[in-house]
């Protein structure tokens, strides 16, 4: 979800001599003395930023929004994992970076020193941000532990192949473009394909009227080499869900075909949790404190499409949920449902100067899950195969 933005209030959070550095490199308010502004009382500048021909003042309005989203824990967090990546082979570099942020005060400063003094670093920290914020991404296993290929020639196949299908299936994606980053041990794909053109109702030119354009839509592929996984992250039909990982497997990891998908090898298994006495299990450090079921979604093994759904408030009792099955074991044989859908609230550390916070994780079956690409989301994966809700693939299996 995007922060709340406007200008005045950005102006407000960012100190005069990153504002000043700033306005100085794209040629405006030389004859502001930005020593004599007032820190976060930016009337004056806002004065004068009125004043600024519009398209000048919109171009720069969209840069800042950029880093508006990205100050925060996790576009600084994504900044200094794009940081460790490019400085992998300069250490004394890297904790140098590190340090300057973590000494400057808060996040709109260090999101705008990165912005000013590290542009390299920039544009992939806030696809990681934006990966960050998504939920419910598609897992497929099974696939051959190889390095992806990111040449230029299978990039664009990767486009060219995602452009035809949309075009052939959708009649959309007359363009596309695919961007490769690298995180930690992990290769992110986003895809842009063009979408179906749209009409909105814009002021443009001081007119008020409808104006035609053609938006990009997303797709987003993570593939783990040392897992032999790909989760992908599409808000479209369901249908289209394997042909784009046939599509990746083609393009980076050149497979003629894509590996079968064993039904019987489900991503999560949630079975485990009709049982009252199922244990979660908790990592040493702390960071996550808690685990407990919310609720189940019961559907019958004999007649498709009939379903139970269970939910408590587990603030009081951990355990409520079971209570609701007990009481419904009563009138109903239970061995004839199967769990599908469960809801769990974990107590987390979000850092190490705050509260735990609560977040409720959703899982699916066969393979949807509600968790981010955050460092949070990761912790709870780990979590939840520890605790064998997802089982890890042992070592030498294919």
């Amino acid at each position: 979800m995007a922060r709340h933005y406007s200008s005045k209030d950005f102006f407000r959070q960012m100190p005069n001599t990153l504002l000043q550095r700033f306005f100085k490199g794209r040629g405006v308010f030389d004859d502001i003395d930005f020593a004599a502004l007032h820190e976060t009382k930016p009337d004056a500048l806002f004065k004068a930023w009125l004043a600024l021909p519009k398209q000048k003042r919109n171009s720069m309005d969209a840069e800042f929004q950029e880093i508006s989203e990205m100050s925060c824990e996790k576009g600084v967090t994504a900044i200094i994992d794009e940081a460790k990546w490019r400085l992998k082979q300069d250490s004394v570099a890297c904790e140098e970076f590190i340090e300057k942020l973590a000494s400057l005060p808060n996040h709109y400063q260090r999101a705008m020193v990165t912005y000013l003094d590290h542009a390299p670093f920039w544009r992939a920290a806030t696809r990681w941000h934006h990966a960050d914020s998504l939920s419910y991404w598609r897992k497929r296993k099974n696939l051959p532990r190889m390095a992806a290929a990111i040449d230029p020639a299978s990039i664009e196949d990767l486009a060219a192949r995602i452009r035809n299908y949309f075009h052939l299936n959708e009649g959309r994606g007359n363009n596309c473009v695919v961007e490769p980053f690298r995180r930690a041990n992990r290769d992110y794909f986003f895809a842009y394909p063009e979408d179906y053109s749209q009409q909105s109702v814009e002021w443009v030119e001081n007119e008020f009227s409808p104006r035609p354009h053609n938006p990009a839509f997303e797709v987003i592929f993570i593939y783990s080499e040392t897992e032999g996984s790909l989760d992908m992250n599409f808000r479209g039909t369901y249908k289209a869900i394997e042909p784009l990982q046939a599509i990746f497997a083609a393009a980076i990891l050149k497979l003629e075909e894509l590996p079968p998908d064993p039904k019987d090898s489900r991503v999560y298994d949630l079975s485990l949790l009709m049982d009252e006495n199922f244990s979660f299990w908790l990592p040493d450090d702390g960071t996550i404190e808690s685990v407990a079921v919310k609720k189940l979604r019961l559907s019958s093994r004999a007649k498709t499409g009939e379903r139970i759904t269970l939910e408590s408030d587990n603030t009081q009792s951990a355990g409520a949920v079971y209570a609701l099955l007990d009481k419904l074991g009563q009138s109903v044989p239970l061995h004839t449902y199967a769990v599908t859908q469960a809801d769990l609230t974990v107590k987390a550390m979000h850092d190490a100067s705050s509260p735990p916070k609560v977040v409720t994780v959703r899982l699916t079956y066969p393979n949807s899950c509600s968790l981010k690409y955050d460092e949070m989301g990761l912790t709870i994966r780990e979590m939840l195969a520890a605790s064998g809700l997802e089982p890890q693939e042992l070592l030498g299996e294919s």
